[in-house]
């Protein structure tokens, strides 16, 4: 598995889904994309800079699919979601040896659930989406889960 030794750059997104049509949209400078997730729903990436790195797109990516895996694993647990629960994703690239190389970083915020359950349901949510399972192994992935 590559880890990577110095990051360069990092790109960040948080993907949540969206209750509210009238939720502030991007200002001047950034722009909105609609992203399909695995459901077939749409998901919402707000704001993101008009000139974004490789590694923004693919951690805005990513987001939109594992929300959408994340939701697929609490239903086979039958846990219910909090409505603000939400995934950030963050994907840095960096130096490996004489080279370069990808890194994530999840945190998942699902306030009032038990941390080990967000773990679980993180974990198995990786067994499923298809952006997890193409970098299972090559990079390292890191997971926070805050449930405060």
């Amino acid at each position: 598995m590559t880890k990577i030794d110095q990051v360069l750059f990092s790109g960040n997104s948080n993907a949540t889904v969206n209750h509210d049509p009238d939720v502030q949209r991007g200002e001047r400078g950034v722009l909105d994309l609609k992203l399909s997730a695995l459901n077939g729903e749409s998901r919402d990436f707000i704001a993101t800079e008009l000139h974004p790195r490789a590694e923004q797109l693919f951690s805005g990516a990513w987001s939109a699919c594992y929300i959408s895996a994340f939701e697929i694993a609490a239903s086979m647990r039958k846990v219910t979601l909090p409505p603000d629960y939400s995934v950030d994703v963050q994907v840095s690239i960096g130096t490996v040896g004489n080279g370069f190389g990808l890194g994530a970083q999840f945190t998942i915020r699902a306030p009032g659930l038990a941390a080990e359950v967000v773990e679980a349901i993180a974990n198995r949510a990786h067994q499923i989406c298809p952006y997890s399972k193409a970098v299972h192994g090559n990079i390292e992935v890191g997971l926070y889960v805050v449930t405060a």
